[in-house]
């Protein structure tokens, strides 16, 4: 019979998992955010280059994120469009890696 002390431990430590997995989530999700708002600003000041048919191009690689992202684009309201993106991206993906680790950190606590 568990005594009240390993109870509130176990309630406790059930709490910190819940906690780690938002808390992972959301600074996965403000780093995805910010590096696609970094990277986006850093070529728009950077500027581009005029292609042989006349068009100015600014950083092509990173535009193919508007095959993505409905909205985005290389330029500046396109950064806040791409933070917003990878924030709810990041943040997805890391509630779900939160939640995966917890599942086996339950599953090795309940093994022993």
């Amino acid at each position: 019979m568990p005594t009240m002390m390993q109870l509130e431990d176990e309630k406790l430590f059930s709490a910190i998992l819940r906690i780690n997995s938002k808390m992972f989530g959301l600074i996965l999700g403000l780093l995805m955010g910010l590096a696609i708002f970094i990277a986006t600003n850093w070529l728009v000041f950077k500027g581009g280059y005029t292609d042989e048919t006349g068009h100015y191009i600014v950083g092509p690689h990173l535009q193919l994120l508007s095959q993505f992202f409905i909205g985005y684009s290389v330029s500046f309201v396109g950064s806040f469009v791409g933070f917003a993106y990878g924030f709810a991206c990041g943040t997805l993906a890391g509630a779900s890696i939160g939640i995966i680790y917890n599942k086996l950190v339950q599953l090795r606590n309940s093994a022993s």
